[in-house]
């Protein structure tokens, strides 16, 4: 069953920050990750979540997912996404 990661980031510096988007697909690929959602226009019809940066990234299964976000490759550039943007959630859900 395929498995989403779903991230909500605030972005504090954009010109730093994509020293790490630009990194990112190079980590997915091995695990068979694409990008369904990636920063674009979001609004809220319902609830209190008031999204700054959405990302939606599909993976074959949770296991999958689970190896990409423990992988030494996301690893490295995980601390350029740490020092620039504020994660408000990082989540693995399994869906169809």
């Amino acid at each position: 069953m395929a498995a989403y990661v779903i991230v909500d980031v605030e972005v504090h510096d954009p010109d730093a920050y994509t020293a790490y988007t630009s990194r990112v697909p190079a980590t997915l690929e091995p695990f068979g990750g694409r990008f369904l959602v990636r920063g674009g226009r979001s609004e809220t019809l319902e609830g209190d979540w008031w999204p700054q940066r959405v990302v939606v990234i599909e993976f074959p299964d949770l296991a999958t997912a689970k190896a990409w976000h423990a992988s030494p490759a996301y690893a490295e550039i995980l601390p350029i996404r740490q020092g620039h943007a504020r994660t408000n959630f990082l989540t693995v859900v399994e869906g169809v």
